[in-house]
């Protein structure tokens, strides 16, 4: 059943926003009476298509989250096809915050206004995505950051190729000891040895993902499936 989210409900009608009526009415070409599921505050509900394409609240769908965790991913500026899948897979797979950054080698170059653009267009995605996989929220996407504003509390997993000592594996298994896990992913070229320097001063420790150098763009889809494995309430 296709889902959509809301951010209003009133006289026990949720207010969807104009694209989603006309996926509806036009792509998904339902009709009066149709059911669709609804997210609103979190929450799931069974909604019916009225007349004047408004949607009705049924009853509350009764769900049950993934991963318990807050997971929180820092990704550079890339090109608009590799952002675009980082964010639509590290959605699926259960991310709860996206911060993009600026880094020494981060190539492209954004006027704030084009910034600003880029940040709607990809909370579009996320929320696409979000409706697609069945989640009851939609991940954050912050402002942009420079790497040396980076402050978190939690389990700081800095993706390196320097580092062979600490294997994700093994990182992994500190996790029971934090509510959040933050990911670091360097450029395409990766981070410099100042950044990564810095970033250990902080508390981020540098993780090797094995022997294979990955592309930026495939990095987030394997940690983040690890980490969903490990945490996912099918694991047991």
């Amino acid at each position: 059943m296709q889902r959509y989210f809301s951010n209003e409900l009133i006289n026990n009608k949720f207010k969807l926003l104009d694209s989603d009526i006309y996926h509806i009415k036009t792509v998904m070409r339902m009709n009066v009476n149709d059911l669709i599921e609804v997210v609103y505050e979190n929450n799931v509900y069974l909604a019916k298509i009225i007349s004047n394409y408004e949607i009705e609240k049924v009853n509350k769908i009764e769900t049950k989250s993934k991963i318990s965790k807050e997971i929180v991913l820092i990704v550079p500026l890339l090109k608009e096809t590799k952002m675009d899948l980082i964010l639509q897979k590290s959605t699926e797979l259960g991310v709860s915050k996206i911060i993009p950054i600026i880094t020494e080698r981060t190539l492209i170059k954004l006027s704030q206004e084009k910034k600003e653009k880029r940040i709607s267009r990809w909370i579009r995605i996320c929320k696409e995505a979000s409706e697609q996989s069945k989640r009851t929220d939609i991940p954050i996407i912050s402002e942009f950051l420079n790497i040396n504003d980076l402050y978190f509390d939690g389990l700081k997993i800095l993706c390196s190729t320097r580092n062979k000592n600490n294997i994700l594996k093994n990182v992994l298994k500190k996790t029971d000891s934090y509510d959040r896990i933050i990911i670091l992913i360097g450029p395409e070229g990766g981070l410099s040895e100042k950044e990564e320097e810095m970033l250990i001063k902080k508390g981020f420790i540098p993780t090797a993902l094995g022997e294979l150098i990955l592309r930026v763009e495939t990095v987030p889809m394997y940690i983040l499936s690890i980490i969903n494995y490990e945490m996912s309430d099918c694991n047991g």
